[in-house]
């Protein structure tokens, strides 16, 4: 049975526990429903402070089968998009028209980008309870729009981990003013100045943040574990198999066709992902501190990132936009993280 749930979100770091509005005296006053079922007043949430709450009491206000993972539902959103996929690469070519090629362009950008979080929940494990279907879809989804699957699933895996930590999250992460002086010219400038962000994704993965080396390409880098050597040679070949093969089709339909049916999508698809990340991990009006040392904890860190409504394209993005409870839990589907959402936070209009 389907649940229908009405999305009321704020533009602000989620404190994740339910909160229901308690009408009184002509005004509303915040009232928490704890994990054991006691109600106790609203403190003011300063996510600057440590938390009014602990990660269990989080866990123990989503229903259990918010966890359960359904292989088949899994796999209906990636035939869903692949269809969606190709139909419109059909279509555009088709018509082959200037004014569908925009279009096109916009809305295979996104789709695209709803690739990227199918494949990006295999890497959490969210796909399925099987290694092995995680992996190759993993694999078939990322190749497909040209990212190293393990090399970035373990570079993620480290910004989940470590995020809010000034000195060990992997990425978006504030320079230290030592390492803003080691910086060359030109990065600065790439990395503060629009609309250069919007296009570092796939520099990124050649050469990570400032102030850190290697290659999600490379297995041997500080960043990947020997263990996981075999892995991440598997992904670059799955990788490079695909640019032979863009290559291939290049020489097949001709370089300005491939441009146009899968270049052009691919930057708007890296848009969408550094966009995407760079709201998640930042707010104009949010106080979103980084931590150094003991200061941080899993918890605090996860608290530092924002939730994003993105309208009527929560659907295309597989709700990513409830980022704060992906970022607790990321082993919870994404068709259940609204529910999850729901479940320890509702927000009074």
């Amino acid at each position: 049975m389907s649940v229908v749930l009405d999305r009321n979100w704020e533009l602000r770091v989620s404190a994740p526990l339910r909160v229901d509005t308690i009408e009184g005296g002509g005004e509303e006053r915040g009232r928490i429903i704890g994990a054991n079922g006691v109600e106790q007043e609203l403190p003011e949430f300063d996510p600057g402070a440590p938390p009014p709450f602990k990660l269990a009491d989080i866990r123990a206000a989503i229903p259990k089968h918010c966890w359960v993972k359904d292989p088949w539902k899994s796999m209906s959103y990636v035939l869903r998009d692949v269809i969606v996929v190709l139909g419109l690469a059909a279509a555009a070519a088709y018509f082959n028209n200037w004014l569908v090629w925009p279009l096109y362009w916009a809305a295979q950008g996104t789709m695209f980008w709803g690739l990227f979080v199918l494949g990006h929940d295999c890497g959490h494990g969210s796909f399925s309870n099987n290694p092995k279907l995680n992996s190759v879809v993993g694999h078939l989804l990322h190749s497909s729009i040209l990212v190293p699957y393990h090399g970035w699933r373990i570079s993620h895996r480290t910004h989940h981990q470590n995020h809010g930590h000034v000195e060990n999250d992997e990425s978006w992460h504030p320079l230290s003013e030592k390492i803003y002086k080691s910086l060359d010219l030109a990065t600065p400038i790439l990395r503060f100045t629009i609309p250069f962000p919007m296009l570092a994704y796939p520099f990124y993965l050649w050469s990570r943040s400032p102030g850190k080396s290697g290659s999600h390409f490379h297995p041997d880098i500080d960043l990947f574990v020997p263990n996981e050597r075999k892995d991440v040679i598997t992904s670059t070949i799955c990788w490079t198999a695909m640019a032979a093969l863009l290559v291939g089709l290049g020489f097949v339909m001709g370089p300005i066709q491939l441009v146009k049916l899968y270049v052009i999508p691919y930057w708007i698809f890296v848009m969408w992902l550094d966009l995407v990340t760079y709201l998640h991990h930042h707010g104009h009006e949010d106080k979103l501190p980084w931590y150094r040392g003991q200061e941080w904890s899993y918890l605090r860190g996860g608290l530092t990132t924002l939730d994003r409504d993105y309208g009527w394209i929560n659907n295309i993005h597989h709700d990513i936009g409830t980022h704060v409870i992906h970022h607790l839990f990321p082993q919870i589907p994404h068709y259940h993280l609204i529910e999850a959402v729901s479940s320890t936070l509702l927000y009074s209009s």
